[in-house]
């Protein structure tokens, strides 16, 4: 089933990157404005829409839960790249833009691969609630270390953190996908 998943994830992804290079094209790079605390703050409205969603089971804006996947996706990459490209220049070339996603997102699928071999896949028996409960976790722990000025006693840093959100929305979209949820 691995190969099943690195496939399903190679999918999931080139429809972020694909929306995230439009956005390039349409705003630029506006994003490296933000500071690391604002993306959290951004990905924590998506999951907590997602939540909102789960449990009313009803949109009033006419979007669901598929887009907000993708922004926590998205968002995640942009702080990667905030968290480690530390160049002056706020508008940044949509090519490199490309090749800087590229690189984040790989990073993160090779753990992806690795937490896939030690927990058997666990992923694909879980509740896509539980993996927004998660993301949501993960985003108190982020907030908790941004306060904490980056500092932790024993804890993985923001950026584990982050490549685990962007796993955990690939995960939830390849099971709604696989739920029948069109995944564009």
């Amino acid at each position: 089933m691995q190969a099943n998943t690195s496939q399903q994830y190679d999918a999931v992804i080139r429809r972020c990157k694909d929306l995230f290079l439009k956005k390039t094209k349409d705003y630029g790079t506006a994003w490296r404005v933000l500071r690391i605390g604002s993306i959290t703050d951004q990905i924590f409205i998506k999951a907590q829409r997602i939540r909102t969603l789960e449990e009313k089971k009803e949109s009033k804006v006419g979007e669901g839960i598929v887009p907000e996947y993708i922004g926590i996706i998205n968002y995640c990459v942009i702080a990667m790249i905030q968290l480690d490209y530390t160049g002056p220049e706020m508008e940044l070339d949509p090519e490199m833009v490309a090749v800087l996603f590229d690189q984040k997102v790989k990073e993160t699928k090779d753990l992806m691969e690795a937490k896939n071999h030690d927990y058997g896949e666990a992923w694909r028996d879980m509740r896509v609630s539980s993996l927004t409960d998660l993301i949501l976790m993960k985003l108190m722990r982020v907030k908790q270390i941004e306060d904490n000025s980056g500092n932790t006693l024993v804890s993985e840093g923001v950026h584990a953190n982050y490549q685990d959100m962007l796993n955990y929305s690939v995960f939830a979209l390849i099971k709604l996908e696989e739920d029948g949820a069109k995944v564009q």
